[in-house]
């Protein structure tokens, strides 16, 4: 369905540090642009970059960005990296009642404040 999805930032190192740690987590290589970095996968791109118009970048109150992990523990690992690559926590790794099938997810702000999410499909009891 999405061809790419683009998160505007103000400072490139700080969210190539971030993104390169919660996204490597996930499977996907960054891979520098001039003015941001490009995450490609088989199914399209994730990028980070100084926006277009050369105004500041903004987050938005009420968005969020999902990714997809494999189990439970890459969820967890996700959120540690996110937290050691200077994001800041916004919801720890654990089912949410609020989600189809009450999955496993966790949440993160970025180092511009966008809100993004991991989700695993595995069902049933953490081990």
């Amino acid at each position: 369905m999405f061809n790419h999805v683009f998160v505007g930032t103000n400072d490139i190192e700080k969210s190539r540090a971030f993104y390169d740690a919660t996204m490597g987590v996930l499977g996907f290589e960054g891979h520098p642009l001039p003015h941001g970095t490009v995450y490609p996968s088989a199914d399209g791109s994730f990028i980070v970059a100084k926006p277009a118009n050369g105004e500041a970048a903004t987050c938005m109150n009420g968005f969020t960005f999902g990714f997809k992990a494999a189990d439970y523990a890459t969820v967890d690992a996700w959120h540690a990296a996110g937290l050691a690559a200077g994001g800041t926590d916004e919801g720890a790794p654990g089912f949410r009642e609020a989600s189809p099938g009450n999955m496993y997810g966790a949440y993160l702000r970025d180092p511009d404040g966008h809100k993004i999410c991991v989700f695993t499909a595995n069902v049933g009891p953490k081990e």
